[in-house]
């Protein structure tokens, strides 16, 4: 795909990591002419699954919007627990800016598909981030409080808590989406040596923003794949690089007498945040820069399921 007209990534996020054939289902809805696949995983620990699309805007929009209506038909949030934080069948979709397209462009691109996920599907929205329609809900921790469970039963008591589109009350089994706008956010994991998810834990308090930690850093200790892991949201990697979150890591593992593993990313990076040399780069098991980062991936994109 030639940088020559605006691009926009969508990184949407469903609460299904189980079945793989669910999520190729919903995968295969986003196939829609100008948007390329670039990456997409499923996570049984958590239940979850992250896609990765970019391409024309109002076609990177209607994928998404296709998407949150197969995720709201196939996914029950009745039937599951929640590992991972979640609201939703089609839990969190971000639009970023990628090229000649701007942040409070793909705000207005996410209140768009925001009305339509509502009109088409009956899943009511919440917009989080650049899109928000009030400052309370900014930050997405805010919007998902309480999780799907403890949302559907605020939602008839508290006003307050009532979607920004849609509602009052949440969609019976796919809940709500919090759709948004933001910068480009890198999902970055640590595992740990020791297995002790405490460990992880106290880690990850320490490390993020607001535990007084580094800046733009969400961060929760988890258990994965029967391993202790440091799970972050870098928000803000020009700010706060990748590097100097591993190095951290590093430090507080050894403070608490573990040591860090392996990491991982889930989805892309941008090309800016690359550094062949680097130490957190060299501890991802067959890390392929064709496949991870963003602009090269465009170059080569993954074929539709």
């Amino acid at each position: 795909m030639e940088v020559n007209g605006s691009i926009v990534e969508c990184v949407p996020n469903f609460s299904e990591g189980v079945t793989p054939e669910k999520v190729r289902a919903i995968v295969s809805a986003m196939q829609v002419d100008g948007v390329r696949l670039l990456d997409y995983s499923l996570d049984n620990d958590h239940n979850r699954s992250v896609v990765t699309i970019a391409g024309a805007p109002e076609a990177v929009a209607e994928a998404a919007i296709r998407a949150a209506g197969k995720a709201a038909e196939l996914i029950d949030l009745t039937r599951q627990e929640g590992v991972h934080p979640r609201i939703g069948a089609a839990d969190v979709i971000p639009f970023v800016p990628v090229a000649n397209y701007s942040l409070p462009q793909c705000a207005m691109l996410a209140r768009h598909a925001g009305q339509q996920i509502w009109l088409r599907y009956g899943v009511p929205v919440y917009f989080y981030e650049a899109a928000a329609a009030r400052p309370d809900r900014v930050n997405l921790e805010d919007v998902r409080r309480g999780q799907f469970e403890g949302l559907r039963d605020a939602v008839r008591k508290d006003a307050a808590r009532r979607p920004d589109i849609g509602g009052p009350d949440l969609h019976a089994t796919a809940g709500a989406s919090a759709v948004g706008a933001r910068k480009f956010l890198i999902a970055y994991n640590i595992y740990l040596h020791d297995p002790d998810v405490a460990v992880a834990r106290a880690i990850a308090k320490e490390i993020r923003a607001s535990g007084g930690g580094m800046f733009g850093i969400k961060a929760m200790g988890v258990l994965a794949q029967g391993r202790a892991q440091v799970s972050m949201n870098i928000t803000d990697f020009h700010q706060t690089p990748v590097a100097a979150v591993h190095e951290k890591v590093r430090q507080l593992a050894a403070r608490h007498g573990a040591s860090i593993a392996d990491g991982e990313l889930i989805g892309l990076i941008p090309e800016q945040a690359y550094d062949p040399a680097a130490a957190w780069v060299q501890q991802i098991p067959g890390f392929d820069p064709e496949v991870k980062v963003l602009e090269r991936r465009l170059q080569h994109p993954l074929s539709w399921p």
